[in-house]
């Protein structure tokens, strides 16, 4: 089956404008087009595309996938280089997830903060809890503003 560059971007989704960009920067070497010059995709074109969405989402520049798929277009002997280029993203992509549930811990921390000052009436009692006191959830987070703001002060671990 084949699908227009409106169609294809409603499967995808994304705009037309983004698949048109990406023929113009060389991204879509495989996509075909009609008699009349409109682009026509292929199921197989899907795939290629869903990886280029990937590659972008994981922090690689137009020009880093446009390498890509010219090591792709090259062949079996690029096989490893394409290897290493998911290995390298898979790290990156890692290193962003363990990043973004460090901040997700600390959001939840200082939820459950203000839902206890707001239950409370007053930060008082809240923030004046010592570690042993708060939810073993959230210490982690607890200990991890507080480590920053020690760093802030010049501070040691040891005082906290």
């Amino acid at each position: 089956m084949l699908y227009t560059v409106g169609e294809m971007a409603k499967l995808l989704g994304v705009q037309p404008s983004t698949l048109r960009y990406y023929d113009k920067e060389g991204l879509l070497p495989f996509v075909e087009r009609s008699g009349g010059g409109i682009r026509l995709f292929t199921e197989r074109d899907y795939q290629a595309l869903k990886v280029i969405g990937c590659l972008k989402k994981s922090g690689l520049s137009i020009k880093e996938i446009k390498s890509f798929i010219e090591m792709a277009d090259r062949g079996d002997d690029t096989i490893a280089e394409r290897l290493e280029l998911f290995r390298s993203r898979r790290e990156a992509v890692l290193a962003e997830i363990r990043e973004l549930e460090s901040t997700l811990g600390v959001l939840n921390f200082k939820c459950w903060y203000y839902e206890t000052a707001l239950s409370d009436g007053t930060e008082a009692r809240v923030g004046s809890m010592s570690g042993d006191e708060i939810p073993e959830q959230y210490r982690a987070a607890k200990k991890q503003l507080d480590l920053l703001y020690q760093e802030g002060r010049g501070e040691t671990d040891e005082k906290a």
